[in-house]
């Protein structure tokens, strides 16, 4: 049976008002990354391109530079794995609210990121039909992210000011959840075994290598140590 116009509409406006916090997010970095994009060479059509197909921020800021050195697959391959595994995790503990959804299953979790776990998880839907809500607070978000590539591949090419540093906005976005996680009480020890990971794989790897070495160094502390820091 197809739903009715009204449920739609209730389950849009409760998705919506939930991720309007990742609309701001999404704006500022994706417009960072199409003008960074545009920087680069490549015009709108290709930055919305990529942005639609891979929609992985994270690794998406990393690939600009990957796309402007010599190309060494073997690497791409491993820090892709690397910097998205967090995927594997928690995609693992959605699959019981997405086990009925059908057909929309597949788009959920192709289009599921960090902000649409944390919305799903976090949110009990307000008074409507939660497979509607759980549909259109992924689609609103991957149309933020694609809708903010697409602005900052227009103003690339419009304005013309100093970029360097842009690439460093979702770093600087990542050093705001650290500080805010070393704030609290309960959350700080995977916060500084990131940071003690991070910097044993520059010690240990040089500075010109050391995320792939960092990431299985974290990988290792937290499967070593589940049952202490787990109980």
């Amino acid at each position: 049976m197809a739903p009715g116009k009204k449920e739609l509409n209730k389950a849009l406006k409760a998705a919506f008002v939930n991720t309007i916090p990742v609309l701001t997010g999404f704006s500022a970095l994706g417009t960072a990354y199409g003008i960074l994009m545009r920087t680069k060479g490549y015009g709108v059509l290709w930055s919305v391109l990529f942005s639609a197909v891979a929609f992985c921020g994270s690794m998406q800021f990393v690939a600009v530079t990957l796309l402007t050195v010599a190309f060494d697959p073997v690497q791409a391959f491993l820090l892709s794995v690397m910097v998205n595994a967090r995927h594997l995790f928690y995609g693992v503990s959605v699959l019981e609210k997405y086990k009925d959804l059908g057909r929309m299953k597949a788009f959920l979790i192709y289009t599921l990121c960090d902000e649409t776990f944390s919305i799903v998880c976090g949110v009990e839907p307000p008074d409507c039909n939660p497979e509607y809500f759980y549909f259109f607070v992924s689609a609103l978000n991957y149309l933020y992210w694609v809708a903010g590539t697409f602005l900052g591949g227009m103003l690339g090419g419009l304005i013309a000011f100093n970029t360097e540093g842009l690439d460093f906005a979702l770093t600087a976005l990542f050093v705001v959840l650290l500080l805010e996680q070393l704030k609290s009480q309960e959350n700080r020890l995977p916060a500084l075994i990131g940071i003690a990971s991070a910097a044993a794989g520059i010690l240990l790897f040089g500075r010109n290598n050391p995320v792939i070495p960092a990431m299985v160094i974290i990988l290792a502390v937290l499967i070593g140590g589940k049952k202490k820091l787990c109980p």
